[in-house]
């Protein structure tokens, strides 16, 4: 177990969600442009298994975007993730999500990788950047985890979230995911 995994298996935090952004997070942060305007990305599968362990868990999960893209729609669709896209400010999309599952903004992770994620990470419990975020994230972020967006970086943060439920039970507040 690396040291930073370490880290995020001892954190004293108990979380009951995670909120993320989808571009520079889920993806490597670049877009491929065709001919008639359509747009492709690139994703790691591996994110993908991680997500998918997650949900396993029963852990919710949220994607927040500023943009409004097929793409995102597609890809959180596969993954079986919630969706809110086309969102300036995410810092009401994020509470209101939260307030409608009655959880708390202290036991929420937040992960990003630009400036327009500061609002939301400055008030969760977690504040986790990507390794290639902006320089402003990164100073802000509690943890940094070491895989850039789009290439394991949700991988490395599922498996270590998992590691600390198996090893405490503690990963959810005592009254369990809701």
């Amino acid at each position: 177990m690396t040291e930073l995994h370490r880290r995020l298996v001892d954190l004293p935090l108990t979380v009951s969600a995670i909120v993320f952004d989808f571009d520079g997070v889920f993806t490597d942060n670049r877009v491929l442009t065709l001919q008639d305007g359509t747009e492709a990305v690139f994703c790691s599968r591996s994110d993908g298994m991680g997500i998918e362990m997650l949900r396993g868990v029963g852990m919710p999960m949220v994607v927040i975007s500023k943009e409004r893209n097929p793409v995102t729609t597609a890809r959180c669709n596969k993954l079986g993730l919630e969706v809110v896209q086309g969102v300036d400010d995410k810092v009401p999309a994020m509470t209101a999500w939260l307030a409608e599952r009655n959880l708390d903004l202290a036991n929420t992770m937040y992960v990003g990788n630009d400036v327009n994620d500061l609002p939301c990470m400055r008030l969760v419990g977690c504040a986790v950047a990507v390794a290639d975020a902006h320089h402003a994230v990164l100073a802000e972020a509690d943890v940094v985890l070491p895989e850039r967006g789009g290439n394991g970086a949700l991988r490395f943060l599922a498996d270590a979230i998992l590691d600390r439920l198996n090893s405490t039970n503690e990963i959810f507040p005592p009254e369990g995911p809701r």
